[in-house]
């Protein structure tokens, strides 16, 4: 999937999530750090490819892209899989505890699910691709929904341009149509 339709599935997710969820009464800085957070994670898995969107709005991404991938075994590999999923929960928990200090009224517990909540989307995504991903790495075999590839999506052409990316936002706007009440709720008293 392109950088676009995994920022829109995390996005989507994290409301799927705050929509259907009991949300504690949170800070606007920490609604403001878990979207942040959540697109963030959304686009993590692909750190593994020197071309991704965050390495070319870098100075030296390219170079620094290229070592990552490396050192990630390449393309949809390690950050594609449970494994790279716990590995980046764990680094992400970390940086958290160590911004601490800034972010005083951020729940970091929040945002650290709205990172996971991203990660997991871009797999969820990916694995609706002719590239499968490979969630049980060491076990090098990708898995893809539906089983046959020859059914999934190609990223970047027609049907995850003209099906997926609209299909994607027509079930946000039947989500937040769903539950319109929630949504003025949280807007209105969850935010503090």
């Amino acid at each position: 999937m392109t950088g676009r339709t995994h920022d829109l599935a995390a996005i989507s997710v994290l409301g799927i999530v705050a929509l259907t969820r009991p949300l504690p009464t949170m800070t606007l800085s920490t609604v403001l750090v878990a979207l942040l957070a959540n697109l963030i994670g959304g686009i993590t898995p692909d750190i593994d490819e020197p071309t991704a969107p965050f390495w070319r709005n870098l100075p030296i991404g390219g170079w620094v892209g290229r070592v990552i991938a490396r050192l990630l075994g390449g393309h949809r590999f390690i950050t594609h899989s449970l494994l790279g999923l716990a590995l980046f929960g764990g680094l992400a928990r970390l940086l958290l505890n160590f911004l601490a200090p800034i972010m005083p009224h951020v729940d970091r517990g929040l945002v650290w699910w709205a990172f996971m909540i991203g990660m997991v989307s871009h797999l969820a995504m990916d694995t609706l691709t002719k590239e499968g991903v490979p969630w049980l790495l060491p076990v090098p075999i990708k898995f893809g929904l539906p089983p046959l590839r020859a059914l999934r999506i190609t990223t970047g052409k027609g049907v995850e341009n003209w099906v997926v990316f609209p299909g994607i936002i027509v079930a946000d706007l039947l989500l937040a149509w769903a539950h319109y009440g929630r949504l003025i709720e949280l807007i209105h008293h969850k935010i503090g």
